[in-house]
């Protein structure tokens, strides 16, 4: 599925867990294939980290804090322009695709 969700983009968590809950990140990953990103900052989990030795390298044992993948209908694009969550609309000029913002028309891709 394409995804109207870019890296490199700011998104606002509208719905899910309640302390990620109106936060803002950029996108640092897409996984189109579960519809899902991975937003910095939020949906922090902690992994415990046992110490593995492999190729003659140690690994350090501890607690790893990591960003997990957060659903795309959770999330909404915030417009550059009049800093708000808004839906986006796709239009093709020139064999190109542009992605407006349906609040104030404002071309996201920039």
């Amino acid at each position: 599925m394409k995804m109207k969700i870019h890296k490199g983009d700011q998104v606002e968590v509208i719905s899910g867990r309640l302390d990620d809950k109106g936060k803002r990140g950029e996108v640092i990953k897409v996984l189109p294939e579960v519809e899902r990103v991975v937003v910095q900052g939020i949906n922090m989990r902690t992994k415990h980290q046992r110490q593995v030795q492999s190729q003659g390298r140690t690994v350090n044992p501890g607690k790893v804090r990591f960003e997990a993948p957060v659903s795309v209908s959770n999330v909404m694009i915030v417009c550059k322009k009049c800093n708000k969550p808004t839906r986006i609309q796709l239009i093709r000029e020139d064999d190109k695709t542009k992605r407006i913002c349906k609040e104030c028309t404002a071309i996201i891709d920039e």
